[in-house]
């Protein structure tokens, strides 16, 4: 029997890979995406004091916004939200932490979310 790569360990390595460039700081904090099975988190991060200042994820829907959607409707729901949040807060710029993850699918409807709703990456 033949060995599969497993896929974590790989994307944990991308992940390290790509974080040793990432830095949030103050003035552009860091825009992290952790995707799970059924649900998909993203926050903002100021690396330099360890802070998470705005969080939005599809947890947080409401009942009225519950209906039917799929997993990538849900992403870019998550990203103008985080958005609207970041800049009721100021924020404006940020640095696209994609976390080992391929740019495609929910992690690009976040981004495009984002982008929409007002940030610039």
């Amino acid at each position: 029997m033949i060995n599969k790569p497993d896929k974590n360990k790989l994307r944990k390595k991308r992940h390290l890979r790509i974080r040793k460039n990432i830095k949030g700081t103050g003035a552009i904090p860091r825009l992290n995406v952790y995707r799970s099975l059924n649900n998909i988190y993203a926050q903002i991060i100021d690396d330099v004091i360890g802070n998470t200042l705005v969080s939005a994820s599809t947890l947080e829907k409401t009942e009225t916004t519950k209906e039917k959607t799929t997993k990538v409707d849900d992403a870019k729901f998550v990203g103008e939200m985080i958005a609207k949040r970041a800049i009721e807060k100021g924020i404006n710029k940020v640095v696209f932490d994609r976390s080992g993850y391929l740019y495609t699918g929910r992690v690009q409807a976040v981004a495009d979310g984002a982008r929409n709703g007002g940030l610039e990456f």
